[in-house]
């Protein structure tokens, strides 16, 4: 009898352990859910401070247009730069109280944007699917990747800065160059 109980002891402590080991956040990562569910799409590991853009092609003028990120300390979502060749729908014709206007190199840019989201509605291209993903790493250099490598075209997500468990890590796509 007490033979088993140190048996159910141990069998208690190594799955409280592994418990502890899988569900435990290991990172932060940005993540994609699947359309308004939990179901993990894909994520990309991600620090605070880390800057990143969304890149896509207009459907009316068909130029791309530029939302540049950063994360924020409380793992929101700050969106503070807006990158467009064309005027027209969806895009703004000046920059609201406190933002900069520019025209440089051929671009528009709405800058100094104070913007923050606790999560984002994002649909990858349908009509015309050039969405991107781009990052920099510690290094400096800048890595990009097309949605369509990773999601369908038409696909709708939920994107949000988490902690990421051990067990999402291994079960989800990390978007990688």
């Amino acid at each position: 009898m007490l033979h088993k109980k140190k048996i159910i002891i141990i069998i208690f402590i190594i799955a409280s352990l592994l418990g502890i080991f899988l569900f435990a956040p290991v990172g932060t990562a940005l993540v994609f859910y699947e359309k308004n569910t939990n179901e993990l799409a894909a994520f990309k590991p991600i620090e605070i401070g880390d800057k990143f853009q969304i890149i896509f092609t207009h459907s009316i003028h068909l130029t791309d247009v530029a939302e540049k990120y950063i994360v924020t300390e409380n793992l929101d979502i700050q969106q503070y730069e807006i990158v467009y060749e064309e005027f027209g729908i969806g895009m703004p014709a000046n920059a609201g109280e406190g933002e900069t206007f520019v025209y440089e190199d051929g671009k528009y840019h709405v800058r100094d944007l104070e913007n923050y989201f606790a999560s984002m509605k994002i649909r990858n291209g349908k009509t015309v699917s050039e969405n991107r993903f781009l990052w920099e790493s510690n290094s400096g250099q800048e890595h990009m990747v097309w949605f369509n490598d990773y999601f369908d075209p038409g696909d709708w997500f939920t994107v949000k800065v988490e902690k990421i468990t051990l067990w999402k890590y291994v079960r989800g796509v990390e978007i990688h160059e």
